[in-house]
Parts: C-alpha cells; structure tokens; sequence
C-alpha cells in the first residue's frame, strides 16, 4: 500500500507541476485555456473557479495530464476570442507557453534538492571498506579506512567530499563520462588520523556503462566503512548452524585478517559450498574459533556464497546541512548536474555507449517511491527530485510527441519564417509516436526484467 500511495502521490505531483506550468504561462500570456486536467479518460472530479473560465479535470487515467486551449486548429473560434487563440500568438509566447512546462519540472528539482540541504540529512562518512578484489580502486590503492576529503575530475580543482553518498554520486559521474578522478585521502589507523595522499582512479574503461549497483563493484567503492560485526542471524542458515552470534566481532578467517565488513561480505560471496572456513571471532572479550561453511546462492546469473545473516554494522553517519544561500545554489547545481547527466547518458545509449537497461518504466519508478518513502523524508524528497529532472528532461528531447517536438517546429518556423506543413506534421508525429512506443517498450521490459528475473 505505501508503495502504491507514494507512487500516485509522487506522479500526480511532478504531472500537476508539470501541466501548471503551461497553464501558468499561457494565461500571462493573454490566452483561453479551456481545460487543465491531470489524467487522461473519463474524469473523475471537475471543478470551476469563480471568474476563471477554465475547467479544472482530474481524470479516471493517472498516467499524464494537458492543458487544452483555445485554438483555431481544432474547432472554430469566434472572431470577438480570435486574439485570445493558442495559434495567433506571436512566435515568442508559443514558445514560452510549451517550454513551461519542462522548465517548471526542473525548477521544481531545484526546490526540492535546496529544501534537502537546508533540512540537513544524516550520511555515511565518505570512509571507505575494502576495494573488491581486481576493481579499479584497488589496483589505485584505495584502502579499507580511507577518507575521501576531497575529489577533483581530471584536471579540474578539488572539491570537498561531504558524505559517502557524495562521494558516489562523484564516481558515477565520472564512470559514465569516461574520466579520471582524483581522491584526497587520509589513512584512519589505530592511533588516529594518518597522513593524506592522493589516490587517481581511471574510470574510462567501462563499456556501455550501466548506473547500477555492478558499476560500483567495478570501482570498488561499494559500500561505507563499518566494523566487521554479526547482525541478525537466520535460524538454519549456515552462521546459525555454525554458532555465530549477532554482535560476534569477526577477526580472521583461515589466518586472513578482516579489516571491515565489505571485506568480510566478499569473502563469503566468493566461497565455494565445499568450503569450510574457519573464523576467529571475538564475542564480549572472550576469543572464539568457529568452522563455517557457507551455503549457495543467486545473485542474478552468479553463484555466490551466503550464511543466512547481516554483516556489518551501521556506518558512522555526519550531517550534511546547508544555510539557505549554500542550499538555494546546492539545488540549482545539482539540478544541472543531473540534467547534463541524463542528457549524456541518453546520447550514449543511442550511440551504443551505454546499457539500455538504463531505461526505466513506471514499475521501477514505483518500486523505488515505496522504498524511498519508507526511508524517510528526505529519501522520498531526493527520489521527486530525481523524477522530476527526468520529466522535465525528456519532454525537451525533440521528439514531435513530447514538448520539445513543439520546440523544434517552432525553431524551423523562426528561421524559415513558415510553420511546418501538415504532411511533414503528420508524419513526424507517427515517427515520434513509434519513438515513444519503444522507448516506452524497452523500459518495461527493463522494469520485468529489474523486479521478476
């Protein structure tokens, strides 16, 4: 039910948003909207306000929304509302009124990713765990421990790393992009803070590079630091069948030390099911040798080794909090990070770049809504955000069904001083509607494939 709730919740919004921005618009503009409705079909609630002449829609369809105004091209206008027609305003106000849409979208992205920084949300430490074994970030020599202070991409000037989740927001920019980052790292040890150093990563050799959990494994950096600790353990699984207990502090297994729990992760994910492995464990001072042997599982088409309990700790978290000024910039930045990041990434996948699997349809979109909301919320605030840099992108893409179609035939119509004929419109928009249907075809699929395979 929540992940229902939280994903009509969050569409209704980012369509409303995105519809009144048209409508705001175009009636600056001088022009008669007729109807604003979010939905499509019969509609289930309409409303007018006093002295406004539009009608107000929600429909039966909760999958869109439009705004219909006066318009000579489809049905007759009388000559004394002529000048207050959709197609009879000047070339600027057409373009204002469709662009509005997408911007108000992508400003609504900005309120919500400013809203996060001032609130303030508790990250993980940009400390990180044990590289996995043969990723990039082993070979640069990232240590378990290591805190990322800073990171620069390419040349450019260090920033500083607030959180671990900056710190992979800043991998996976740079992944996708093909680029080298570099890390300013100080080594924590037992006495304290160690010196700092600088640490490049290469990550320009992902191919068709897909923004998912494997990426990160590629790196290495999957995860923040945390004590090697037992969580909860499974009744019958191979940790309760060998006598771990949760809190059991894992020291080594077969005379190998664990620095932290991504170390300890990785080496039951590689075992095999024959192998018996011996811990050394600390449980409340008193030391411990215990013979596991991990059990079989899936991951996707893997075999990997599981024992039936959470390992690992929580990370030490830090606040990440803004003033209002530092926020407002925070979400304008941000905004236009992840405009340009999707833009790029789309560009790749049309090229052959990068995965379609990157696309995603509305069963992934509500999955993620009931999870994000059920983090809190700043996670739900983060994933409108998200969703709507998404909306607000895509519509401007120049396909002739989406806004930014609209957008192209009033370029040519600006520069060639003609509208675009109804032949050519005609057959642009069958190309665009065959566009959008596979699009819309591989996302599902993606979505099947992401939640059931």
């Amino acid at each position: 039910m929540t992940t229902v709730l939280a994903f009509v919740l969050a569409l209704g919004l980012l369509i409303a948003i995105h519809e009144y921005g048209h409508y705001r618009v175009a009636v600056a503009c001088g022009i008669k909207v007729l109807r604003f409705s979010i939905g499509f079909g019969r509609p289930v609630l309409r409303w007018r306000l006093r002295g406004n002449p539009t009608e107000f829609v929600i429909g039966l369809l909760p999958l869109g929304g439009y705004v219909r105004m006066l318009d000579e091209r489809e049905a007759p206008v009388e000559a004394s509302q002529r000048h207050l027609a959709f197609n009879t305003q000047p070339l600027r106000s057409r373009v204002a009124v469709v662009a509005a849409g997408p911007l108000a979208n992508l400003l609504l992205a900005a309120v919500l990713y400013a809203t996060v920084s001032w609130i303030g949300v508790e990250e993980p430490q940009a400390v990180v765990s044990t590289p996995a074994a043969g990723s990039v970030a082993e070979r640069a020599g990232l240590r378990s421990g290591d805190w990322v202070l800073q990171a620069a991409v390419q040349d450019e000037e260090a920033e500083p790393v607030r959180s671990f989740d900056d710190l992979r927001w800043r991998l996976a920019q740079a992944a996708l992009e093909g680029q080298r980052l570099l890390l300013v790292v100080q080594a924590q040890t037992q006495r304290g803070q160690g010196s700092t150093r600088e640490v490049w990563l290469d990550l320009g050799g992902f191919e068709r590079a897909e923004a998912n959990a494997q990426l990160f494994r590629d790196i290495g950096v999957v995860s923040p630091w945390s004590r090697p600790v037992m969580g909860q353990v499974q009744a019958g699984g191979a940790a309760d069948k060998a006598g771990l207990q949760a809190g059991d502090l894992v020291l080594d297994i077969d005379g190998r030390r664990i620095d932290d729990a991504a170390g300890l992760r990785e080496i039951v994910r590689q075992s095999t099911q024959s192998a018996v492995q011996l811990w050394q464990i600390d449980r409340r001072g008193q030391s411990l040798q215990l013979s596991v042997q991990p059990q079989m599982g899936s991951d996707g088409s893997a075999r990997i080794g599981r024992i039936g309990a959470f390992i690992g700790e929580p990370a030490q978290k830090v606040l990440v909090r803004q003033d209002v000024l530092q926020a407002s910039w925070e979400g304008l930045s941000r905004t236009w990070e992840v405009s340009a990041l999707t833009l790029r990434m789309i560009g790749k996948m049309l090229i052959g770049e990068a995965s379609l699997k990157n696309l995603s349809g509305p069963l992934t979109i509500a999955d993620y809504a009931g999870k994000s909301a059920g983090l809190g919320l700043t996670a739900y605030l983060l994933f409108l955000a998200m969703i709507s840099v998404s909306l607000g992108v895509l519509n401007l893409l120049p396909l002739p069904m989406l806004d930014g179609g609209h957008l192209m035939y009033y370029l040519w119509e600006g520069i060639t001083g003609r509208s675009v004929s109804e032949i050519w419109m005609e057959r642009l928009q069958r190309v665009g509607m065959a566009a959008l249907l596979l699009l819309m075809s591989i996302a599902l699929f993606n979505d099947v494939t992401r939640l059931f395979g």
